[in-house]
């Protein structure tokens, strides 16, 4: 496993408190009712538990979904994992597939991409702008499990230098005007997947797919409600994320 993730634990506590905290480094760790030092939290096992102040916390190892929604450092929004896992699926990303990736941003599905392909595979991600690009390489090298993602610092508009790939995830301001270089670095029937904020971008988008023989196979929000897990007062959240991105999915007709 990477250092990465055995240098982070969380730590959950009451009223839905939670923090992620890298170990390898000596600080005092605040609390909602105290505090603990990281040393100490080291020596608790995964699973464990402390106590402070007469209130119990507990620790776990940290997983992918933990570092990125609460320890990845980010300048741009984030790919929601509700979303993610949709996008890892439609676009059949398994091990041992060749995966592009346009608009690394922070690097958050980048590291999604790269743990579905695993060993075998290959995550090759387009960033245009310098300081994002240089985020997103300091949250992979920090955390992916693999060696298995290729950076470009550059716009995929002025070409994709890898072809026949098994699918590409696009996540720019205009994706319509990526489509014509994205065809050419698919195989044929291969996967695309586009994430858009607002209607009129999809409308844009489907226009493209079509010029350019795509198969549009769906259009699709995804909207998620959490409940509060508390047996004596089952109820929906007060809160939900609600409109996060509209999806686009579909595979290249022909060669």
């Amino acid at each position: 496993m990477h250092q990465g993730f055995e240098t982070k634990r969380v730590i959950i506590g009451p009223d839905g408190f939670k923090k992620v905290v890298d170990i390898t480094v000596p600080k005092r760790v605040n609390l909602p009712t105290g505090h603990i030092d990281s040393t100490s939290l080291a020596q608790i096992p995964p699973g464990g538990s402390f106590v402070a102040n007469d209130v119990e916390y507990y620790v776990f190892p940290c997983d992918t979904f933990d570092y990125v929604m609460h320890y990845l450092k980010r300048h741009t929004q984030i790919v929601y994992p509700k979303d993610g896992a949709y996008i890892l699926m439609r676009l059949d990303v398994n091990p041992g597939k060749r995966v592009g990736e346009a608009g690394t941003g922070s690097g958050a599905f980048t590291l999604y991409l790269s743990m579905a392909v695993g060993n075998e595979g290959k995550v090759y991600t387009y960033e245009q702008r310098e300081e994002f690009y240089k985020l997103a390489e300091k949250n992979i090298k920090g955390f992916s499990k693999f060696d298995n993602v290729v950076m470009h610092n550059k716009s995929i508009l002025d070409g994709i230098e890898e072809k026949d790939l098994d699918a590409f995830f696009l996540d720019i301001r205009e994706p319509e005007e990526a489509i014509p270089e994205i065809r050419k670095a698919l195989k044929p029937a291969g996967h695309l997947g586009i994430l858009v904020p607002t209607t009129n971008q999809v409308a844009e988008t489907l226009r493209a797919l079509e010029e350019h023989k795509f198969y549009v196979s769906e259009v699709v929000e995804i909207m998620m409600r959490q409940y509060k897990p508390v047996p004596e007062r089952l109820r929906p959240d007060d809160r939900m994320i609600g409109h996060t991105a509209y999806m686009i999915f579909g595979r290249k007709i022909g060669e």
